[in-house]
């Protein structure tokens, strides 16, 4: 069967499971005052449409930020704009100013899933299947597996379709640039990941790679000729495509300020929800929370990232990349009631992966070893999560253990990749490659 027939019934089969996942519930369903996630994207389009671009980071008596304030880049607040001028036009009450809070209907959860299925669409897709045909190396059958496993990883999967957000949209621009960047666009490959880093500031885990692989290329082309050149066209084009994203924001500096805090609000710490797995599972031996102040777990996390020095756009891209599918969500997908959906998705991944791991030529049992110390570990912490009752003095038992076990996955796949770059021998075909 040609390849573009495969890819075909590979991006069906992706949004046939994508629209499955769709149908069941979502974050916050059912439960006032609050709600969830779901309701938090609902309520940046009530903002968004109802106030003007000024008001939309700011406390206000028809925007109280302590109600799902938005707190992510201006491409998001737009993105939620347009969403909302469609939503306007099928029901007003869906965005109606205050009347709106917590609206749940059959109709609008179709809306809502759509629109992350048309995002999908527009932007994720398609940079996948352009990055898994153009530079991935191999036949069409390892192209076409590779692609399956990026389009059916249920943990983004889960996340957009399930507890609902739009996070395909800033990993799809960010793979947008890194396929121009493989094609040889670096102007392009840096507006692509400009938008990617003002739709979620998430996306800022990428930039240390592409900052280091576009200035490489510059100093390699020489910092007094094209190199320059080169320099000062990407440099320019980010600087445009940061002013157009912030420009409603641009006329006074005290509007600019108040949207950075909202994007990065530090007086959180570091601890929110488990997710920062590092912190996470360090405090498990040093009570960084009883020895340091929020204020001061921010400076020393600075000075810790100004130390860091990576040598390998792959190196670091790969780490990121492996991180991704051996994190697991599962504390928060049981929060919001997508334990059924987890368990089809995942043991359908885990076969899949299985079948496919002779298209993609594992040849390395370290790899084969970590893959499946990886499936029985995280088998193994969702069964306990289920099952068991943690101890009542140690009620976050489990969610720990995820987050210290991905934690872990994490800086064992980092340093090994490391090894394996730094220690082989490129080969004749890489060495033509990066003539």
């Amino acid at each position: 069967m040609p390849t573009w027939s495969l890819v075909s019934i590979c991006v069906l089969l992706c949004i046939v499971v994508r629209w499955g996942v769709s149908l069941n519930s979502y974050s916050g369903a059912g439960k006032p005052p609050m709600f969830g996630d779901y309701e938090a994207q609902r309520h940046w389009q009530e903002v968004t449409y109802n106030l003007p671009p000024q008001e939309w980071y700011f406390n206000t008596t028809d925007n109280d930020l302590n109600y799902w304030g938005l707190d992510y880049p201006p491409l998001t607040a737009y993105h939620s704009w347009i969403c909302a001028y469609i939503a306007k036009t099928i029901n007003p009450d869906w965005v109606e100013l205050h009347k709106s809070r917590g609206y749940e209907s059959p109709s609008h959860k179709l809306f809502m899933r759509a629109t992350v299925l048309v995002a999908d669409l527009l932007i994720y897709i398609p940079a996948v299947v352009l990055y898994c045909l153009y530079l991935t190396d191999g036949s069409s059958k390892k192209k076409v597996s590779t692609l399956l496993c990026f389009l059916l990883y249920p943990g983004l999967i889960l996340i957009d379709y399930g507890h609902f957000q739009y996070n395909g949209v800033s990993q799809g621009f960010a793979l947008w640039g890194v396929l121009a960047l493989g094609l040889g666009w670096d102007v392009s490959g840096s507006m692509a990941f400009s938008l990617a880093l003002n739709y979620k500031q998430m996306e800022l885990y990428h930039a240390l790679p592409f900052f280091c692989y576009l200035l490489g290329k510059c100093v390699k082309l020489g910092l007094m000729g094209k190199g320059l050149f080169l320099l000062v066209r990407i440099a320019v084009t980010v600087l445009v495509t940061f002013a157009l994203c912030w420009l409603p924001f641009l006329s006074d500096p005290h509007q600019a300020l108040q949207v950075v805090r909202r994007i990065f609000p530090v007086a959180r710490g570091l601890f929110e929800d488990k997710v920062a797995n590092a912190w996470c599972s360090l405090n498990t031996l040093i009570k960084i929370r009883s020895i340091l102040s929020s204020e001061s777990q921010l400076q020393f996390r600075k000075k810790k990232k100004k130390k860091k020095k990576k040598k390998s756009l792959d190196c670091k891209c790969i780490a990121v990349l492996v991180l991704v599918p051996l994190c697991s969500m599962l504390p928060l997908f049981l929060k919001d009631g997508l334990l059924a959906p987890y368990t089809v998705t995942s043991l359908a991944f885990l076969l899949l992966s299985i079948y496919l791991l002779s298209a993609l030529e594992w040849s390395v049992s370290l790899s084969l070893f970590q893959f499946y110390v990886s499936v029985a570990a995280m088998a193994g912490l969702s069964i306990v999560s289920v099952v068991l009752v943690p101890p009542p003095h140690l009620p976050d038992l489990f969610p720990v253990l995820v987050s210290a076990t991905a934690f872990l996955h994490f800086l064992g796949t980092f340093i090994y990749f490391n090894v394996v770059q730094f220690s082989r021998p490129l080969s004749k075909k890489s060495q033509k490659k990066n003539n």
